[in-house]
């Protein structure tokens, strides 16, 4: 196997990932950060004097890809820094850091698709369905916070807390569990999430502090890939959106940071290798692919270890590396300290790093293909690179 040395690009976790991201805010914010280190000295001023203090995740928005296409822009104009993502470079893991303050080593949610030893399945971990089928795997009234084991960020600061999410995921499960003592807003398009942030930075006395998430993006991306029409014209439609939002707040003492979750890697038909193309691979498996296309868990039955290396160094040479998950948590991919023990049973024996802009499906019976030409989770700085920008008004 592979030194884990020779991954593309690590996490920052020493100042300069979105968990160091999150540390600054919730300190500014009067919270604590459990033992995160803040981001990096000179990058956020003047958070703490900020009447109401506005986080905005705009899905998929890598920072090579703003400073390609978006220089010299309104976003762009108030980019401060690039921050790196968590390890898997995904939505799942990187927005459970921004509802947490938690690395993925600590929060345990590592992919879309995580198998769930406590549930005796794998399930699609933000709409929390089974795989396959999509039934829901904890039933309505379930204890959500016990599941998930999570602290929110906005039970843990002394600001009131609201979360403007787009209307279909508002009151999920997901949602719910990691929206504690915060009001949720939903809203429909990018006007309406601006005003409902302008609602919020323009109101009342004492301390705030908003979370907006914008998914339009990453669906966009998924479907046509980042380099499509589609993405360019909906991150004009962000960019002017933006720019009247922090003319519409100005004077409101408001400071808003706006970042990504991660970023994409766009990939062509001849790129995406189909497990079941692999048989001699796949029969090494004792359960599907967990995790992400371009970041997959390999769940290896016992003893065969050596023939599941073997097959990867031979049909998967300059497409992908195994590396084994241990290794990889010891090396901190997945955030410092002491990981939670529900780690390792999710990215089971190897992790399946993809090269280049390769990605690996896996589909089981009774599900339906659902071609993505963008793709993320991987390590590439397309990836894992995003932007910090930061305005005052």
């Amino acid at each position: 196997m592979n030194a884990p040395s020779d991954i593309d690009l690590r996490p920052d976790y020493d100042g300069g990932s979105i968990v160091n991201l999150m540390a600054t805010l919730m300190a500014s914010l009067g919270g604590h950060a459990d033992g995160y280190l803040p981001l990096a000295a000179a990058r956020l001023d003047g958070l703490a004097e900020a009447r109401t203090v506005v986080l905005v995740v705009v899905d998929g928005l890598g920072d090579l890809w703003l400073d390609r296409l978006g220089r010299g822009g309104p976003i762009s104009a108030h980019r401060r820094a690039s921050l790196t993502s968590v390890f898997p470079s995904t939505t799942a893991s990187a927005v459970t850091t921004f509802f947490t303050g938690l690395a993925p080593a600590q929060h345990a949610l590592t992919g879309w698709h995580v198998y769930l030893r406590e549930l005796g399945g794998i399930a699609a971990i933000l709409p929390l369905t089974a795989r396959p089928g999509g039934q829901p795997v904890l039933a309505a009234g379930a204890d959500l916070r016990a599941f998930f084991r999570h602290e929110p960020v906005f039970d843990r600061i002394a600001a009131a807390s609201t979360i403007v999410l787009p209307k279909w995921i508002a009151d999920s499960q997901f949602t719910v569990a990691h929206a504690g003592r915060a009001r949720r807003v939903g809203y429909h398009g990018v006007e309406e999430m601006f005003g409902a942030i302008a609602s919020v930075a323009r109101a009342g006395r004492g301390r705030r502090f908003v979370y907006a998430y914008y998914a339009d993006i990453d669906a966009l991306a998924h479907a046509h890939g980042m380099a499509s029409d589609a993405v360019r014209e909906d991150f004009g439609r962000l960019e002017r959106a933006w720019e009247k939002f922090l003319a519409g707040i100005a004077g409101t003492g408001t400071a808003v940071v706006l970042t990504a979750d991660h970023g994409f890697i766009d990939t062509t038909r001849e790129s995406v290798v189909d497990l079941a193309d692999l048989p001699g691979l796949a029969d090494t498996l004792v359960l599907p692919l967990c995790g992400e296309p371009r970041a997959a868990y390999c769940y290896v039955k016992a003893g065969r270890e050596a023939e599941f290396e073997h097959h990867v160094a031979t049909e998967l040479a300059g497409r992908a590396t195994a590396y084994r998950s241990a290794d990889l948590v010891a090396e901190g991919l997945f955030g410092p300290g002491l990981p939670d023990r529900r780690l390792a049973g999710r990215i089971g024996d190897y992790v399946l790093v993809m090269r280049g802009n390769h990605a690996i499906r896996d589909q089981l019976l009774g599900e339906h293909r659902h071609p993505q030409i963008g793709v993320h989770g991987g390590a590439t700085p397309d990836e894992m690179l995003v932007p910090l920008v930061v305005a005052h008004a």
